[in-house]
């Protein structure tokens, strides 16, 4: 008996609590042997998205983070002073919600599904029961957690970047920059 106790939202449709082998390919269980992945199972809770629905938002409560098995995240970041702006796009085998991992009380971006999603959930205190119980699966899935963030804070940068670039080639020249003297 596992203790993963939360209340069901109206927010997505529970599927399965069975991993389904089509996944084992992703990135996040790359490295886990059968009895790892058979051992992790029980904690993934495989939940459907519809197109729209907000996943989690920015500055709730992090409990759960979301290994997308299908479709597409939007991770939406809202500054204090502007609009929300889409910061990573996140596809199968990419994980969202990982503030929970990382032990934040909050969540630091939104995140909404861009199509319909499959994805597993796993639940702040699913992790933290997983790694009391099997530390040594504890460290090989949070060490294939930190591969995956990694990758996405490479590929958030190199978006930020492009939007800071693209944001500066709409702005009109200034002419008060050109030397005057003539």
């Amino acid at each position: 008996m596992y203790i993963c106790h939360y209340n069901s939202s109206p927010a997505f449709i529970k599927i399965s609590s069975m991993f389904r082998q089509e996944y084992a390919h992703l990135a996040i269980f790359e490295g886990l042997n059968p009895q790892q992945i058979q051992a992790l199972s029980p904690f993934l809770e495989e939940v459907r998205y519809p197109s729209g629905t907000v996943i989690f938002q920015q500055g709730n409560f992090a409990d759960a983070l979301c290994i997308v098995l299908e479709g597409e995240v939007q991770i939406r970041y809202k500054p204090y002073d502007g609009p929300s702006l889409v910061v990573a796009r996140i596809s199968p085998g990419g994980v969202c919600g990982w503030s929970a991992a990382l032990g934040r009380d909050v969540y630091t971006s939104s995140a909404v599904a861009n199509t319909e999603v499959v994805a597993y959930r796993l639940k702040r205190a699913c992790l933290q029961t997983l790694c009391e119980r099997n530390p040594e699966l504890g460290r090989v899935w949070l060490e294939r957690l930190a591969s995956v963030i990694a990758e996405r804070l490479r590929n958030t940068h190199v978006s930020i970047l492009e939007m800071l670039t693209a944001s500066m080639d709409l702005q009109p020249s200034s002419q008060g920059c050109q030397n005057q003297e003539e």
